[in-house]
């Protein structure tokens, strides 16, 4: 089960820059685009006939949503937080129709510097538990040593935050290109714009929600993650996720999330499935108000109950657009 804490990267990503963000002083955003909205208007959409593309392949990661009584098109698009920059892409066509959109939808409200405050305040476990009360002393120099070697520092600086948090965080240190994320990318297209930017969820829920898995369940998840248990190193599962990614295999990133999360209770239900049915009456509301780009884990889209499918469910016609 050690792979999970990679697939956090399809699932919980503007969560994870918050902590990426604890030994930083980094950002998410200037300011919120509510203090602005008072004086500007909505930004324009692009102009013209959309660009083409193709409507019969699922493997996609953007999803045009019609149907149901709409007017306009709104759009769905699966990310994931971090990548090295040689395996980034996105496509002329995703950019042209996030320019036929007016607002972007990320799990989390991101240009809210509140969130940064939000977040940070669930980063650490709870009754001041820490890494140390849950390894043996041989099991924390283990993975205080891999700390050392992959990212300079020792593992005391994150004594206290929930053990997923810390063996996500090491992914991003361990990858050996520059690294970006989508998210960063479409927040940079919407600024552009002066576009608003909304959540779907706030950062106290997501942080929330690691409490509902044992912290020494989590931390055997973490030292499973350096020991590179079941056969097959982390470093080889990251580049198997990378690859579906890149393919656009929604479906193929579903039904992997799903085999390696089987041996941990609730992982699917508390991750995916709860908050899937959670954003439906959401999205649901919000394309009926305007023109809306949508952009979350990938890990989210594909499986019955991913939100591709919950979508169609409620009525709504979901096109893949390649």
């Amino acid at each position: 089960m050690f792979q999970i804490n990679r697939f956090l990267l399809l699932l919980l990503a503007p969560l994870l820059v918050l902590a990426s963000s604890c030994g930083s002083s980094s950002r998410i955003g200037s300011k919120s685009y509510k203090a602005k909205q008072e004086v500007n208007s909505l930004p324009q959409l692009a102009k013209g006939d959309p660009l083409p593309a193709t409507t019969d392949n699922p493997k996609s990661l953007l999803w045009e949503i019609s149907g149901n009584g709409l007017t306009t098109k709104s759009y769905l698009y699966g990310t994931i937080h971090m990548i090295e920059k040689k395996d980034f892409f996105m496509s002329d066509v995703t950019k042209d129709r996030f320019n036929r959109t007016q607002v972007l939808f990320l799990e989390l409200d991101m240009d809210d510097p509140s969130v940064m405050m939000q977040g940070l305040m669930g980063v650490f476990m709870n009754k001041g538990v820490t890494l140390e009360d849950l390894f043996t002393e041989e099991e924390y120099k283990r993975v205080d040593d891999y700390f050392k070697e992959n990212t300079g520092m020792g593992v005391a600086m994150f004594n206290r935050m929930k053990p997923m948090l810390v063996s996500a965080m090491v992914q991003e240190k361990s990858m050996t290109g520059e690294v970006t994320s989508y998210e960063a990318e479409f927040m940079e297209l919407a600024k552009a714009r002066r576009m608003e930017v909304e959540g779907l969820e706030t950062a106290e829920f997501q942080m929330s929600m690691f409490d509902s898995i044992p912290y020494d369940q989590q931390a055997q998840m973490l030292l499973d993650a350096i020991d590179g248990k079941d056969g097959m190193n982390s470093e080889t599962l990251f580049k198997e996720m990378i690859d579906l990614y890149k393919a656009q295999d929604v479906e193929g990133l579903s039904s992997m999330i799903s085999e390696e999360s089987s041996d941990i209770d609730n992982f699917e239900q508390l991750l995916l499935v709860t908050r899937n049915r959670n954003w439906i009456p959401l999205i649901s509301e919000q394309v009926n108000d305007m023109p809306t780009f949508f952009a979350v884990g990938a890990g989210h889209l594909g499986g019955k109950e991913g939100v591709i499918a919950l979508l169609k469910e409620a009525g709504f016609t979901m096109t893949p657009l390649k």
